[in-house]
């Protein structure tokens, strides 16, 4: 079943004044342009991209703007690689968590608390996406909001991938600590691995609960989990960044899950 939802204006450091930004890149504007329910308002191309897309651009009935190679007129950093491709649109809002989160067995949630980093973020919305994760979310303030670098990382899941950030994540982990779910804080100080920690939610849907690289868990967030675990490693002082972490967690989870429902 596909997930619904809508657009929403959402105002950040990386948005205009109208909650607009530009996302860029021959892969991140196809998908965003095959996408029925994004808002589209400008698309800026040069004469290849428009050529690479031209069936994308049928398909959302915009009217391109093509510009010259050598003088891209989007609005971008200048570091972006946009391929030739921009297009000016809006955050997607997915709802709330209680609907897209229902407390059935076999779900798997992922919480970031205060990861920033747009591309880790995006590498994570990938993961969530081959796993089968509900939805992640982050706190509004000090994470990632949508951009175009986030968009070009993701790869075409913030498509598809639910992303919410939400006012206050503790308060968001509690309401699915009512719902059923058992919230697993990942943290390399913890006693417990990942594996065995997991076996031990038996059927209630899971919850994830990773922190920014350095700081990691936040005191209220690492407090409000009902355990901590640690994803193993062969070296004392080996570690893995928090996209790589989300992929080892996320497979274990859906290991479980698996082997739950085949009982």
């Amino acid at each position: 079943m596909h997930k619904k939802y809508t657009s929403k204006k959402k105002t950040s450091a990386s948005f205009g004044d109208d909650g607009r930004y530009w996302m860029f890149g021959i892969h991140a504007v196809r998908d965003g342009l095959n996408n029925p329910r994004r808002r589209k308002h400008r698309l800026i191309l040069t004469r290849n991209a428009a050529n690479q897309l031209q069936d994308a651009i049928a398909i959302a009935g915009i009217e391109p703007e093509i510009c010259d190679a050598r003088r891209f007129s989007a609005p971008l950093d200048p570091v972006s690689v946009h391929q030739g491709a921009a297009l000016e649109t809006e955050a997607l809002d997915w709802g709330d968590v209680s609907a897209l989160c229902p407390p059935e067995d076999g779900r798997i949630v992922l919480l970031l608390d205060r990861v920033s980093d747009p591309h880790n973020v995006g590498a994570i919305l990938r993961s969530a996406e081959v796993f089968g994760a509900s939805a992640v979310i982050a706190p509004l303030r000090h994470s990632a909001p949508e951009s175009g670098a986030l968009a070009k990382a993701a790869s075409g899941a913030l498509e598809r991938q639910p992303y919410l950030r939400v006012r206050n994540l503790a308060d968001s982990m509690q309401s699915l600590q009512k719902d059923g779910y058992a919230l697993i804080g990942l943290a390399g100080e913890a006693d417990r691995d990942i594996g065995p920690a997991i076996a031990r939610t038996g059927t209630a849907p899971l919850g994830l609960v990773l922190g920014a690289e350095g700081p990691g868990l936040r005191e209220r967030t690492r407090e409000t989990c009902d355990m901590l675990a640690r994803i193993p490693s062969a070296a004392n002082f080996a570690s893995l960044n928090v996209s790589n972490a989300a992929a080892v967690a996320l497979f274990a989870a859906n290991n479980h899950i698996r082997s739950q429902t085949e009982q």
